[in-house]
């Protein structure tokens, strides 16, 4: 089953959700509800390369924490996705084996190019 793991409050990704066609196509992980599981992030790892690619440093966890100044290494990412939902970079699609990470715009035409 294709998979979007997303987080219900955030309005970008309830926006973008709306904006989707054939959205019954995947199933929904709101991740601040459903954590992700070390084998879910183990996925996304496999798909995307690293864990570095999933992490987001536009959190606020990540600022207040000093992770900023901090050299953080592929096992930290790892740590910090699976303790913080906060950490992933969302929304994270994977349809048909292949992962489309983040809100950018052409990475959200791409999702829909897909689910048509």
């Amino acid at each position: 089953m294709n998979k979007i793991y997303y987080l219900a409050s955030c309005d970008t990704c309830r926006k973008i959700i709306k904006s989707l066609p054939n959205m019954d196509k995947l199933e929904f992980h709101d991740i601040r509800q459903n954590p992700i599981t070390e084998d879910e992030l183990e996925e996304m790892h496999k798909l995307a390369g690293s864990y570095e690619a999933l992490f987001s440093k536009k959190a606020q966890l990540y600022k207040s924490l000093g992770l900023k100044v901090k050299n953080l290494k592929e096992d930290d990412f790892k740590k910090y996705l699976l303790e913080h939902y906060t950490f992933l970079s969302r929304p994270v699609f994977i349809i048909d084996g292949k992962i489309y990470i983040g809100n950018s715009q052409p990475n959200i035409h791409a999702v829909t190019q897909v689910l048509k």
